[in-house]
């Protein structure tokens, strides 16, 4: 299920009708209302699938129940293992099989032993990199005493399925998430107008800015052999501006959906076009899988605490394993490789803290060195979204190879897409507001609060206006196939 449908726009009043009018007084019944709903709007796309998130959802229960009655280390080690093999065995299967098989098939005949074998039809499962990293951590959590292991199945459920970030994150700690499943919720009508007021701007973001940059960015990049280097920097910027519009939309839709339910989910995006330096934009982009790799894989493996050699290797693994978990391609892992080398120069120089808080925070302008800094953060990433973008390693060379050739200095022609300017105007609207909104948790939490009534409906009603002027077929989110 969508959140930018009509499915969505029917399910969402009802489940919250019967959660807070319904079941309000027995926290049981909320929770296993929970567990009904985020089933539902799971199962919308494929109800097969459920059996995937049930049969993990028991394994890490059962692990959790086990290691709670358990001192033995090695009996512990082993639960734990199966934690791991279970769940990373569902996502390599399903991800990554044909990914192998057709690596290991290319490996063999490059070295002149040709051997057939036939790849499988597989369907990738909506939110199984999402689902499968958040039941992990409880069990990593537990195993580390971290976490006392619930005795509550209901709860634990509702805590793996839970449906406003199932599918696209953010990718939740137990930690956090799962005591809220055990506290009796009260409806906060301040919590809800805010969790409203979230989910207008993430649907803004989405349907305004995302799917109306993702025509010019589809075109361009499906028919980049057609087009002169000017028009592919602007197919960069557009799949620049699509992907955050998209993935950071999905997150503001999912924390305000939680928040109506009484639910506080962690913070995903932090304004990272704003950021000065490489490490800055990785603690403002997709900030709970970089958490998550952080406490579960980086810090692990001895972090930066090491000699030259080990800090080299560990931002490496880090950041090529991220770019290899968005998806079965070496585009992926090349994007991933690429900010790796971004990022060595800030680690090695100990610079990678430099810049912690929000750029020119308490003023209205940037200074200059902020503004040079910020515009060679952003080129380097927009650089690197073209591998993420491209259909594989050839097409990523030769888009760049065609940007750097003397059609750079041409015009720009658009021919079979149209006229970009709106889109332009609304990206240059988009990032006026961000930036006004850059220090609160999002950026249109304060705006208008002050103003008078008719100014701040207003606005709000501009932005519905908008939603549903460019709204049209409804568009998938670009990390559903991740």
């Amino acid at each position: 299920m969508l959140f930018n449908s009509i499915d969505f726009a029917i399910f969402l009043p009802l489940v919250f009708i019967l959660y807070w009018f319904v079941t309000n007084k027995n926290l049981k019944l909320q929770n296993f209302l929970i567990v009904f709903a985020s089933y539902v709007f799971y199962g919308w796309w494929d109800w097969r699938f459920l059996s995937l998130i049930i049969f993990s959802t028991l394994v890490d229960f059962l692990v959790g129940v086990g290691l709670s009655k358990q001192e033995n280390q090695k009996k512990r080690r082993l639960l734990l293992f199966t934690s791991i093999f279970v769940n990373l065995g569902f996502l390599g299967f399903f991800k990554y099989y044909n990914f192998f098989l057709d690596n290991f098939v290319d490996a063999f005949t490059f070295f002149g032993f040709p051997i057939k074998a036939n790849s499988l039809n597989i369907i990738l499962p909506v939110g199984i990199s999402f689902y499968t990293f958040q039941t992990l951590s409880y069990s990593i959590d537990v195993y580390r005493r971290k976490l006392q292991p619930t005795k509550d199945f209901i709860a634990f459920v509702a805590y793996v399925s839970f449906f406003p970030q199932l599918v696209a994150g953010p990718i939740e700690r137990a930690t956090n998430l799962l005591p809220q499943f055990y506290k009796k919720r009260n409806f906060d009508y301040s919590k809800a107008v805010d969790g409203l007021r979230l989910i207008l701007w993430g649907l803004f973001k989405k349907i305004v800015i995302a799917d109306s940059c993702a025509v010019f960015a589809d075109m361009i990049f499906n028919n980049s052999a057609d087009y002169s280097g000017s028009t592919l920097v602007f197919g960069a910027l557009f799949f620049t501006f699509q992907i955050y519009g998209d993935f950071s939309g999905y997150s503001d839709i999912a924390i305000g959906t939680a928040r109506l339910f009484g639910f506080d989910l962690m913070r995903n995006f932090a304004f990272p076009y704003f950021s000065r330096d490489i490490a800055e934009f990785w603690r403002r982009w997709h900030i709970s899988l970089s958490t998550w790799f952080r406490d579960y894989l980086y810090i692990p493996l001895g972090g930066s605490r090491g000699g030259l050699l080990m800090k080299v290797r560990n931002t490496f693994i880090i950041f090529v394993v991220s770019g290899f978990w968005h998806g079965a391609n070496w585009t992926f892992i090349i994007w991933g490789a690429l900010n790796a080398i971004y990022f060595l120069p800030l680690l090695l120089s100990n610079k990678n803290r430099n810049n912690m808080e929000i750029v020119a925070k308490g003023k209205f302008m940037p200074s200059f060195k902020d503004i040079i800094s910020i515009s060679s953060t952003f080129g380097l990433t927009v650089f690197a979204w073209i591998f993420f973008r491209a259909k594989n390693i050839g097409h990523a060379f030769s888009y760049i190879s065609e940007i750097f050739s003397s059609s750079l200095f041409t015009i720009p022609k658009f021919k079979g897409i149209g006229n970009p300017m709106t889109t332009i105007i609304l990206v240059i609207i988009f990032v006026f507001i961000e930036w006004i909104g850059r220090e609160e948790q999002y950026a249109i939490q304060s705006i208008g609060i002050k103003w008078k009534k008719p100014f701040r409906y207003a606005f709000y009603y501009a932005i519905i206006i908008a939603i549903f002027w460019f709204g049209g077929k409804e568009q998938q989110f670009i990390y559903f196939q991740f």
